[in-house]
C-alpha cells in the first residue's frame, strides 16, 4: 500500500475533518452538523447522511473546469457511495433529528479519490458524532464501527492493492472495496478492461482488499485515540 497519513482537525470551523494523504491523491473531508433533515426524511425523526465530492480544477495534471452547469455522473455516483458507506455504520435513529454532510474536496488527485473520500468521511463522521455526544446532544455514538475503502486490480497478471494513476489506467481488472471494521463488504465495484477476470482471481482481489481495509481501519483509529 502507499503511505497513509490521517491529519484530523484540520484547523477550520467544520465540527469535524480529516486531511487524508495516500500516495499521490490528497482529499480533505469536512463533516458539518445541521439541525434538520431534508424535507422528505423529516417525517421518520431519524438522521440523515450525505456527501459531496469535488476536484479542484488543478488536483489533477491538466486543469478541470468546475462544474458550475451539474454535476458530472462520476462526481454523483461517488457522492452516492460516501453517503451509503457512512449510513451503513450509523444508527441513524441515534444521531436524531439532524443532518451530517461531509465535503470531500480533492486536493491532489493520483487515483483512489473515491476510496480515499470515503476512508477520510469515515474519520471526520466519527470527530463530528464524538462532539454530539460531548456536547451532551445524543446520549451515545451513533457510528457502531469504522468502515474504509481501498482499490484493488490486476496488473500485468498481478494482484496489486491501492493502484495509482499509472497503475489504474494500466489495470486489466481495476475494482473498489468498502469494508466494515467488522470485515463486512458494504460495496463492491470491479470493472475488466479488455480479458474478464476468473472466480480465483476474484476471490484473490477479494483477499487483498480486506487485507487492505484492515490495515487502514487500523490506522483511523489510531488517529482517533491520537
Amino acid at each position: 500500500m502507499r503511505p497513509l497519513h490521517l491529519d484530523l482537525e484540520v484547523p477550520g470551523y467544520a465540527e469535524g475533518s480529516c486531511l487524508i494523504s495516500t500516495g499521490g491523491t490528497r482529499v480533505l473531508c469536512s463533516a458539518s452538523i445541521e439541525e434538520e433533515l431534508p424535507g422528505w426524511r423529516a417525517p421518520s425523526g431519524k438522521g440523515w447522511i450525505t456527501a459531496e465530492y469535488g476536484m479542484l480544477p488543478r488536483s489533477t495534471h491538466t486543469r478541470s473546469p468546475r462544474e458550475r452547469t451539474g454535476l458530472k455522473g462520476r462526481t454523483q455516483e461517488i457522492q452516492r457511495l460516501i453517503g451509503r458507506s457512512l449510513r451503513s455504520v450509523t444508527d441513524l435513529e441515534a444521531l436524531g433529528p439532524r443532518t451530517i454532510i461531509l465535503d470531500c474536496d480533492v486536493l491532489q488527485a493520483d487515483g483512489g479519490t473515491r476510496t480515499a473520500a470515503v476512508t477520510g468521511s469515515a474519520v471526520a463522521l466519527a470527530l463530528a458524532c464524538g462532539r454530539l455526544v460531548a456536547e451532551g446532544e445524543i446520549p451515545r455514538n451513533p457510528m457502531r464501527e469504522m468502515v474504509a475503502a481501498v482499490s484493488a486490480g490486476i496488473l500485468k497478471g498481478t494482484a496489486v492493492l491501492d493502484l495509482d494513476y499509472s497503475e489504474d489506467s494500466a489495470a486489466q481488472v481495476d475494482m473498489n472495496l468498502v469494508v466494515t471494521e467488522a470485515g463486512r463488504l458494504v460495496e463492491i465495484q470491479g470493472t475488466a478492461e479488455g480479458n474478464p477476470f476468473s472466480r480465483e482471481e476474484l476471490a484473490e482481489l477479494l483477499a487483498l482488499g480486506l487485507e487492505g481495509a484492515r490495515i487502514i481501519i487500523r490506522a483511523q483509529k489510531a488517529a482517533l485515540e491520537r
